[in-house]
């Protein structure tokens, strides 16, 4: 139940600093994706079910506040953790080379598969300025969150994982 607890909080701290705080720290439009980052890592350090129930609600708050079609994000957010949960085998907490690589991994593809859904099906074939300007500053801007988000969510996890 407490689990349950902190992982609601989280996903609700992170979905309003994404939408408030770092809104302020925004550079040219782009933000990093909180929401990527809570999944994939929530995905790989409690495996599938985890990561795609956790990946499910992140996606509901994004489709509910920003989407024009309900599930979409939900859906995406839900592929992203539990992918990332396949990987829960490998984890080992100590390693920070793998959670990078796989939430990089995952924002790029979040990025890549947005603009094809949403653009390129709407005749917007400018996947070359779409891609440097948006989705790899936003995968950088993330990945550099990451290094700051990624040692809290860890310590957290482990907390809760020596509390049961």
């Amino acid at each position: 139940m407490l689990r349950k607890i902190v992982v609601t909080l989280f996903v609700i701290v992170c979905f309003i600093l994404q939408c408030s705080v770092f809104g302020n720290f925004a550079f040219a439009g782009i933000i990093p994706n909180l929401m990527i980052i809570l999944t994939a890592s929530f995905g790989f350090m409690r495996g599938e079910n985890d990561g795609l129930i956790i990946g499910f609600f992140c996606g509901l708050l994004n489709d509910i506040f920003f989407g024009s079609v309900l599930g979409f994000y939900a859906l995406l957010m839900m592929y992203i953790g539990f992918l990332n949960g396949k990987f829960s085998r490998i984890f080992y907490p100590e390693d920070i080379k793998l959670p990078i690589a796989l939430i990089i991994t995952s924002d790029l593809s979040y990025g890549i598969l947005c603009y094809i859904l949403l653009f390129m099906l709407q005749g917007k074939f400018q996947f070359g300025y779409y891609f440097l300007h948006v989705i790899l500053p936003e995968a950088l801007y993330t990945i550099v969150v990451t290094m700051f988000l990624y040692p809290l969510i860890l310590k957290v996890n482990e907390k809760m994982e020596t509390g049961e």
